[in-house]
């Protein structure tokens, strides 16, 4: 199995889920950064998708993972960023496309939307999928050069 560094991050609406999925990835040997938040009290999503976001751009972490309630104020906080593709998932086959079709660097997930199985599910699933590559290429580099 293939090990990354992973930037991970959360408003209070996804703070149980990552703390789960950070235990899940250090227990599978990926070197995981938490940046926050650090509780469940109520507070901001891009004051931490920012920096997830960020650091993936940066070359800091291969990849990110940004959660909240429903997973789309965090994805879009990230794709501020140049750089850096993210996308909601929900289940495993859109983790695929995700990352098959997308090359997304970040992963977004939505804490009141799934199972905590099913978002470990995800995540192993979404790090585990290759860039098909082929005519993804040249749609990736429109979003590229768009940004």
């Amino acid at each position: 199995m293939k090990t990354f560094t992973i930037a991970i991050g959360s408003d209070h609406a996804g703070f149980k889920y990552k703390e789960a999925i950070k235990e899940m990835l250090l227990a599978e040997g990926h070197t995981v950064r938490d940046f926050g938040t650090h509780s469940a009290d109520s507070c901001d999503f891009p004051d931490f998708c920012f920096p997830v976001a960020r650091a993936v751009a940066a070359g800091e972490f291969q990849r990110g993972i940004v959660l909240g309630g429903s997973g789309n104020g965090e994805a879009m906080a990230a794709n501020r960023v140049k750089g850096v593709r993210c996308g909601v998932c929900w289940n495993e086959q859109v983790a695929i496309w995700n990352r098959s079709h997308n090359d997304a660097n970040c992963l977004s997930l939505g804490e009141r939307t799934i199972t905590l199985e099913m978002a470990f599910k995800i995540v192993r699933t979404w790090l585990e999928t290759e860039f098909e590559g082929g005519r993804h290429v040249r749609r990736i580099e429109k979003l590229d050069s768009m940004a």
